[in-house]
């Protein structure tokens, strides 16, 4: 019997072993939904605007501020006004709203971006999920930036139990655009430092 012996070259690059394709699309697929989840958590609770329910009756948002009265008609409405007499906190507000509705627009487009490095495959998808997901995290750091302007101006008549809704939608809607944004830049190095699957088996 003959012995045949496989010389392989010294310093010869090692194959890289193939990345699971169903895991891969399993990731982006759950990146995707979850950026969109995060979109419309944000757009609500930026719509909407009421974020904080303070003592008295008093109710501070985005866009108005409004005394709810205890009244016993039903259909009386709120006292709602959009200036709240107190010097730079008009100003930092409206830097807040224009923070979260960039916020938003900035992850619509991100979103739109990833969806459609997704369905083409050319040579330029990787930059579309790269660029899709800066902007993700782009909208992350401004949805916080929003969210600590809101509390440091309104620290005085805030309390943890005096939150809406809203405003935990917004919270939750950081955080995911966060992790996914994060997620998607991760992949996308691998995807990099990966060699492509036409190679992947050739000498």
């Amino acid at each position: 019997m003959t012995v045949i012996q496989i010389k392989v070259p010294v310093g010869a690059p090692r194959q890289k072993k193939a990345r699971p394709l169903f895991l891969e699309v399993l990731s982006r697929s759950l990146i995707i939904l979850c950026t969109a989840l995060a979109i419309v958590l944000s757009s609500i609770a930026v719509c909407d605007g009421h974020w904080l329910l303070a003592g008295g009756g008093r109710m501070f948002g985005l866009w108005h501020f409004c005394t709810l009265e205890a009244v016993v008609e039903r259909t009386v409405s709120p006292n709602c006004t959009t200036h709240l007499g107190v010097s730079g906190v008009a100003v930092g507000l409206g830097l807040c709203r224009s923070m979260v509705s960039l916020a938003v627009v900035g992850a619509i487009f991100g979103l739109e971006l990833l969806v459609i490095s997704q369905v083409s495959e050319d040579r330029d998808s990787g930059r579309r999920w790269g660029l899709g997901s800066a902007l993700v995290l782009v909208a992350a750091a401004l949805s916080a930036g929003g969210v600590v302007v809101f509390v440091s101006l309104l620290r005085q008549q805030a309390s943890p139990l005096g939150f809406t809704l809203t405003f935990w939608c917004q919270f939750t809607a950081v955080f995911l655009l966060f992790l996914n944004g994060m997620a998607a830049r991760h992949i996308h190095h691998m995807a990099l430092q990966a060699p492509p699957r036409g190679r992947l088996g050739k000498c």
